[in-house]
């Protein structure tokens, strides 16, 4: 059974501050600031004072607790009447993401209240075999939706046994985004866009508790911590995504990861940036963001597990490098973009704010595994100083490339990360980048799925399988580089950087750009390598998704993440 309830409440106890997530984005007074509280701690019992309460579940699992009469006063704190539950349920249908509300009087042994908002949202009872069972996707959009007016909120999640709580959290967190620089004004409920979204509140608590199929509180703390964990990287990511450009420069995402990791003992921080990275080799990075006011770094963050989370028999696992491509603002350079291309290009970092907010969570979980985290900061800008077409530069790996097309530059930051990954982390026998990488994506697997890529095919299957786990879903693209590489052939370089024909597997293309940067020696000895364009998982209704978070947290196998204890 899986099923999920809300309730909106009027004031909460203070909760538990290890299991509470407040994060905040600071703002002027000018600008409506956002400050949400999520809190997972399962002891809190904020049901008397609930104003409005939202369940939603799979079809088949509304009826069956409706047909639970007996327990309607420990869900809701009130006997709402069963005929009322019966018709808003026959209202709705399984086969579609619906819902069904209904002011209801609050008669019971509960402390006398006001009328109570009930709602009932229906996800549908089945799912194809290429979607999160749980339809995830849905059920963020009706959290969004069917979340209304200002103030707490409480949710009750039950869930299927089988199904981890971290997916299911993100998700949660996912609905409620926190970068906003709406000015202050008052606002009714119809003022919500389409999508629901009543993201210029000025505060609003969350409380989450999570039910067993037998309607048992789960009080396990390692799942609780996985659940608050993956909630919090995906709003740290989504807040990231949001934010504009002259905001988040370079400088200022290079002072996020510090501030995120300084006081961490197990996280150690190196940095290259400016004209050191053209001293040291990295011509992908430093040529794509040289033209711009901040300038390009490599961050190269490092988690070295704490010896008590490590096996029984003391060895940890192999060590995992995560590559971001973070292009903060990407104006397509001198092969400049469009108006309406250029705009929402702040989102070209999504890949670096996935694979940062779940290295995130891995490391406040604990895994006990070495991971490595490289961003490529850089701004595409347009300058006297500004990449050329028809320049040819070199990079890390040592091959010279000839820029057909400025705006083809996420490739050239990702290929100088990967090939230091391959050849200077020995310990590393997986290699993952995420990028926003190309607009083909969107048109070989789609807004939901991002499309990946790998030199193992059972490399595959696990990326398949963790974006199921998930919900961060995605889904393998042809890989033939013996029979696409010619589309970068070059007369007077290594390669070029763009297709020659964009009607060839272009996705895939530009995947095996960065795969030529391999270091030779990590393929002699069967490194893995997978990369992943998010192109069109990562933003939603111009908002960001947070996506990758969960993917990465699959992946590296974050203790509580992907399974029930």
């Amino acid at each position: 059974m899986m099923l999920l309830l809300i309730s909106r409440a009027s004031a909460f106890t203070r909760p538990n501050t290890t299991s509470q997530l407040i994060t905040r984005h600071h703002s002027s007074k000018l600008f409506a600031s956002t400050v949400t509280t999520i809190s997972f701690d399962p002891s809190i019992d904020v049901r008397e004072k609930a104003t409005s309460t939202l369940v939603i579940g799979r079809h088949s699992t509304l009826k069956s607790l409706i047909e639970q009469q007996d327990s309607y006063v420990s869900l809701f704190g009130f006997r709402p009447h069963p005929d009322i539950l019966s018709s808003m349920h026959e209202s709705i249908s399984g086969n579609q993401a619906t819902t069904s509300h209904v002011i209801v009087p609050t008669v019971g042994p509960a402390i006398p209240r006001p009328p109570h908002r009930l709602t009932l949202c229906s996800l549908q009872n089945k799912v194809t075999r290429h979607n999160h069972p749980l339809s995830l996707h849905s059920m963020t959009d009706l959290v969004k939706s069917s979340v209304k007016g200002k103030g707490p909120v409480r949710i009750m999640v039950c869930v299927e046994d089988e199904y981890p709580l971290g997916p299911i959290a993100g998700a949660i967190g996912r609905a409620f985004p926190l970068f906003n620089k709406k000015t202050k004004s008052k606002k009714t409920e119809s003022d919500a866009g389409e999508d629901g979204d009543n993201d210029d509140e000025e505060e609003r608590m969350i409380h989450v508790t999570f039910l067993d199929s037998k309607g048992r509180v789960v009080k396990n703390q390692l799942e609780i911590d996985a659940a608050r964990e993956a909630a919090e990287g995906v709003r740290l990511a989504c807040r990231l995504v949001d934010t504009h450009p002259e905001e988040l420069t370079t400088t200022a995402f290079a002072q996020e990861c510090h501030d995120l990791f300084d006081n961490d003992d197990t996280v150690t921080i190196e940095e290259i940036k400016g004209e050191e990275l053209k001293e040291k080799g990295y011509g992908g990075i430093y040529n794509v963001g040289k033209g711009a006011t901040h300038p390009p770094r490599l961050l190269i963050l490092t988690y070295d597990p704490p010896k008590d989370v490590l096996t029984e028999e003391g060895e940890e696992q192999s060590a995992i490098t995560l590559v971001g491509k973070g292009i903060v603002y990407d104006t397509g350079g001198l092969a400049i973009k469009s108006r309406v291309g250029m705009c929402g290009m702040k989102h070209d970092m999504g890949g670096a704010a996935g694979v940062l907010g779940g290295f995130t969570a891995a490391v406040r979980l604990r895994t006990p595994r070495k991971i490595r985290l490289m961003l490529c900061l850089a701004e595409n800008a347009i300058g006297p100083k500004s990449v050329r077409n028809d320049d040819i530069i070199t990079q890390y790996s040592g091959k010279t490339v000839e820029i057909n097309n400025s705006d083809a530059e996420g490739r050239l930051v990702l290929s100088d990360a990967v090939a230091h990954a391959t050849k200077h982390f020995d310990d590393s026998d997986l290699v993952v980048d995420m990028a926003t990488l190309t607009g083909a994506q969107l048109v070989s697997t789609g807004k939901m799925h991002a499309a990946i890529l790998s030199n193992k095919e059972e490399l595959e299957h696990t990326a398949v399988k963790a974006g199921l786990a998930s919900g961060d879903l995605c889904y393998p693209l042809l890989y033939a580089p013996e029979l696409l590489k010619k589309e970068f052939n070059s007369k007077v370089a290594d390669m070029k950087n763009s297709v020659k024909d964009r009607s060839n597997a272009q996705c895939s293309c530009a995947g095996h750009f960065i795969e030529s940067h391999i270091d030779s020696n990590y393929t002699e000895r069967d490194g893995g390598w997978l990369h992943v364009d998010m192109a069109g998982p990562g933003t939603k209704a111009e908002r960001g998704t947070g996506y990758g978070v969960g993917l990465v947290l699959s992946l590296v196998e974050a203790p509580g993440f992907s399974s029930r204890s």
